[in-house]
C-alpha cells in the first residue's frame, strides 16, 4: 500500500481534524490522546519501548499550537506543554483513525481500539 497522504489537516484547540480523502473519510484526533501517543525518544524509551510520559503530568487542556509537514510522510506538532520533537506518520495516524468506520473495521478484524 502506498504511503497515505491526507487531503486536508486542520488544527483545532481540541485536536487535529484529518480529512483522508475527498469522499468524506475524516476524523478528529483528540489533542490529549494524540499527545499521549507520541513515540519520540523523550516519550518512549528506545531500548525497552517503555512509555516515559506519565499521563498524570500531562495538562488536561493540552492543545496543538502548530502543525508542520515532515516530508510527505508525517506531521510534527508543537504542543502547548512545550513538546515538539515527535513525528506522527500518516501511516500510523491512518492505522489509528478514530472515525466510526475505521474503529468498526479494527474490531471486526479483532484488533481492538
Amino acid at each position: 500500500m502506498p504511503n497515505p497522504i491526507p487531503y486536508a489537516i486542520n488544527r483545532r484547540d481540541d485536536g487535529l481534524v484529518i480529512e483522508w480523502d475527498r469522499a468524506g473519510h475524516q476524523a478528529l484526533y483528540p489533542a490529549r490522546a494524540l499527545r499521549l501517543a507520541c513515540r519520540c525518544a523523550a516519550c518512549v524509551d528506545e531500548g525497552s519501548g517503555r512509555r516515559m510520559l506519565e499521563p498524570a503530568v500531562l495538562p488536561a487542556d493540552i492543545r496543538p499550537v502548530s502543525v508542520a509537514l515532515v516530508g510527505t510522510y508525517g506531521l510534527r506538532v508543537q504542543w502547548s506543554d512545550g513538546h515538539g520533537t515527535g513525528i506522527y506518520t500518516f501511516e500510523h495516524l491512518l492505522a489509528a483513525c478514530p472515525c466510526e468506520r475505521c474503529r468498526g473495521g479494527r474490531a471486526t478484524r479483532g484488533e481492538g481500539t
